[in-house]
Order: C-alpha cells, then structure tokens, then sequence
C-alpha cells in the first residue's frame, strides 16, 4: 500500500473518530434520533453535491431503489441514532472503542451469510477476543449496577451488529458506481429516519453555534466526504488493509474526548480497547502469519 494510501486511511480514522465528539456535542441541544435524521440528511446532500459535480447518471429499476432503502435503514439510520443514545450514558471514547467490534461481529454475519466467508478457528478466537474486552468495558458498570450503561454498551454492539449486516448487503452492489450508491442509500436513510425523529422528538431546536458546526461537521466531513473517500479508496487498498481505521478512530475519538469534553479514560477503557484490537489483529491474521512462519534459527 502507497503512503498516499496510509495518509487516507489514517485521515479516515481520525474524521470518524471525531463523528463521537459531534454526537456528543449535538445530544446536549437535540435528541439521538434528530441526530440520526440531521446526518444523513446533510450527508446525502453533500454526496448528492459530489454526484452532479462528477456527472454521474442515476440506473434504472425500481426494485434497486428500494434495495437502496433498506441499505441506508440499516447502515446509516438505525447506527447513527444508536451511537448518540448509547452516548448519553457513555464516553465518546468508550462508544469509540466498542464500534471497533465492527470487523468482528462482520466475521459472525459473514458465517452464516449465504454465499460470504466462513469464520475460521484464527478469526473464532478473535471474536472471543473482542468479546472479552467488551465484557472488560462493561465490568465497572456490572459491578456498580449501572444498568443504563450495561444498556448503552449494548446498543453499541447492536450498531456495530448493522454495520456489520450492511456490509454483507452491500456486496448486492458491486456493480453500482460508489456516488450513486452513498447519495442513494443517504437519502433513503433520510427518508426513513426524518419523519421518526419528528415524530417522537419534534421539530429539532439547535441554538448554539458550536451545535450547527457539529452538525454540518458530522454531515459532510464524516459522512459525506469520508464515504466518498472510502468507496474510492477501498478497491485499492483492499479490506484487510482498510480495517487499520478501527484502530485509528477510537485512538482519536478518545484524545478529542478528553482535550474538549473533560472526560476520564479508565484502566478499563484501555485494557478493553487492548481485547478488542488483540481480537481485530487475529482476524486480521498477517502478524500471526508472519509468526508462525518465522524460521527458527539454529542454537
């Protein structure tokens, strides 16, 4: 991979690592579900900006346009009103570190999904890896009984569960141009999450300006662009390379936590990061590899 390559990688990890600190940012002013709504609402106008810009052109069929839907109900929708709830209960840093389960609950979907990559005994220890540092975040809370906590943390996971389903649908589009693909999911996540919010939250009331530069910051620079940036980058590459933002959005979602929100990482918070990416370097499986196949030099 071309340092050129590193750089947007490492700059993705980062923008999505700051998507925590405007959720943070924006459930003190409006609730998770406008939150929700707000981001894909801004995001699809951003990529429907980079659509007309390129001179892209819209397929035909309607049934794919309903695929389109139900791809943005679950990969934007449904986690980006999770993520803000949770949020309420947890640090940034700490929702942070549980979206970086991502890759391991898309080993679990991706074994029994028709047609997807079965887990191996490598990748099965990695999900039990994950897990145990999930379950090292969640022990203060058990302990003290924080029930809400407990239920924030697994919202987390539920989030981290969709992305992961997403994923697997996704691969249903390879033959979709990446703009049509992110302006048309964006907006039929919108489509799906605007009315809910104003059903049960109302008319959104964002009155700071802190609140509106969260807004359009998690809109077009953490999803409009970096969505962008991921489909283009992606094919290049590869996957396996690309799961390196896992480890880079908490890293960054934890350090803007605690310079513009006060808050306190844990020695839980770290020795669960720690599970977490020992699990996300199995399924990865290039250090083992290179483990297991190291000569060993004669005595």
């Amino acid at each position: 991979m071309s340092i050129r390559d590193w750089l947007w990688v490492v700059l993705l990890g980062a923008i999505w690592g700051c998507s925590f600190l405007f959720n943070e940012i924006l459930i003190r002013e409006i609730g998770p579900l406008t939150v929700s709504a707000g981001r894909v609402g801004v995001g699809a106008l951003g990529c429907w900006a980079f659509f007309f810009a390129l001179g892209k052109r819209l397929p035909r069929g309607r049934g794919l346009y309903l695929r389109f839907f139900v791809l943005g109900v679950i990969a934007y929708a449904i986690p980006f009103a999770l993520f803000p709830t949770s949020q309420a209960y947890l640090a940034s840093g700490v929702a942070a570190i549980i979206n970086a389960m991502t890759p391991i609950t898309t080993v679990i979907v991706s074994h029994f999904w028709r047609g997807s990559e079965r887990a191996t005994w490598r990748k099965s220890l990695g999900v039990l890896a994950g897990f145990a540092g999930v379950a090292v975040l969640a022990a203060p809370a058990l302990s003290s009984g924080g029930t809400s906590q407990i239920w924030a943390i697994g919202a987390c996971l539920l989030a981290t569960l969709c992305y992961a389903v997403s994923l697997n649908y996704t691969r249903g589009f390879s033959k979709v141009d990446p703009s049509v693909l992110s302006a048309c999911a964006l907006t039929g996540a919108a489509l799906a999450a605007a009315p809910v919010a104003l059903l049960v939250e109302g008319p959104p009331r964002l009155v700071t300006p802190e609140g509106w530069a969260a807004l359009v910051g998690i809109g077009l620079l953490s999803t409009a662009f970096a969505f962008q940036v991921m489909y283009r980058i992606l094919p290049r590459v590869g996957a396996t390379n690309f799961t390196t933002v896992t480890f880079i959005a908490p890293v960054s979602a934890i350090l803007l936590g605690v310079t513009f929100l006060d808050e306190q990482i844990l020695p839980s918070h770290l020795l669960g990061m720690l599970g977490i990416f020992a699990g996300l370097l199995l399924i990865d499986g290039r250090i083992v590899a290179r483990l297991i196949q190291r000569p060993v030099r004669p005595a």
